[in-house]
């Protein structure tokens, strides 16, 4: 799998952005939709990845950096075609990585909550990974459908 930091200019990328934003509105009420759509991506404090096996989109992660210490993990997606193949696990550990590198001591995030089976598996592997629950941070308030997670690095 390679990783490469995404233009957000070609069509396999834009079309997983719109499967993503499509999911989230699909299980979540419009108003606890915090994914960032393509303008948004594009913002200069976010950093976009996507990941390829040759010219096969597999899955895609942004971080927003918060502050110069604090980064959010935004848009983490696996090609519907490429689930349970470690394309998350992969995205997810580059990114701890790259905040690492930055110099930050903590990353964030915001998913469904537990009472939305549809991301369990998302929760599971940040989980997995070393995040644990938190209140909401930046300018995210109590939602009953998000968790909040975070982890020192």
């Amino acid at each position: 799998m390679e990783i490469r930091v995404d233009d957000l200019t070609g069509a396999k990328i834009i079309g997983l952005i719109q499967e993503h934003l499509h999911g989230m509105n699909e299980h979540t009420p419009p108003e606890s939709v915090h994914a960032l759509n393509l303008d948004g991506l594009k913002h200069p404090d976010v950093t976009f990845w996507s990941v390829w096996e040759q010219d096969e989109l597999l899955g895609m992660g942004a971080m927003k950096e918060l502050d110069k210490t604090h980064g959010e993990i935004k848009s983490m997606r696996t090609s519907a075609a490429h689930l349970r193949k470690g394309v998350g696990r992969v995205m997810l550990e580059h990114i701890i990585a790259t905040a690492k590198e930055r110099g930050y001591t903590r990353l964030s995030l915001e998913t469904g909550a537990e009472s939305m089976p549809s991301f369990d598996a998302a929760r599971k592997l940040y989980e997995q990974l070393g995040f644990s629950y938190c209140g909401p941070f930046a300018d995210y308030a109590e939602d009953p459908y998000s968790a909040f997670m975070t982890k020192e690095l």
